[in-house]
């Protein structure tokens, strides 16, 4: 990959968004539905969380700039939660790093991405998720997304029972 392009922190969640676009739109060519912002149990949130048309789950963290990229030690948490997992990157950015073994280039794919499409540049390996994890996680994505479509369908559906 090219060097890194450099990003103000006020570019940054900017030129995030736009990796989320065309990753989205590159899984949903794959027939991989993705949704952005999920919260994940322990507290943590995925980037993106995606479902393969065989109910297999995949989670997108999505990395703009070196500093936040070399400063993510809770990332392998999300391991837990998919069968296989992903870096996304817009193009430019120096990813070298995530060839290294502390980001497990044995078992995280690479993703690059602009606003308009992506391409997966290492394939991310399949762990199969334990049956009661795979169940878990499953349904909160499902429930999450159909919590999002009431929201956007009637904004006043949840009242006082906080957002989607």
């Amino acid at each position: 990959m090219a060097s890194a392009v450099p990003l103000s922190d006020s570019a940054a969640p900017l030129v995030a968004a736009d990796v989320a676009r065309g990753v989205c739109r590159m899984l949903l060519r794959h027939d991989i539905v993705a949704i952005a912002e999920v919260p994940l149990d322990g507290g943590r949130r995925a980037d993106l969380m995606a479902l393969d048309a065989k109910g297999g789950l995949v989670i997108v963290e999505i990395k703009v700039s070196r500093a936040d990229l070399l400063g993510d030690a809770k990332w392998t948490d999300y391991l837990g939660h998919c069968d296989r997992f992903y870096w996304a990157v817009p193009e430019g950015f120096d990813a070298s790093p995530l060839d290294g073994p502390a980001f497990l280039p044995e078992r995280s794919g690479v993703i690059v991405a602009d606003r308009y499409d992506a391409a997966i540049v290492r394939e991310a390996a399949t762990v199969a998720l334990p049956v009661h994890a795979r169940r878990r996680c499953t349904l909160a994505l499902a429930r999450r997304a159909a919590r999002r479509v009431i929201g956007l369908m009637d904004p006043d559906a949840f009242g006082d029972l906080g957002g989607y």
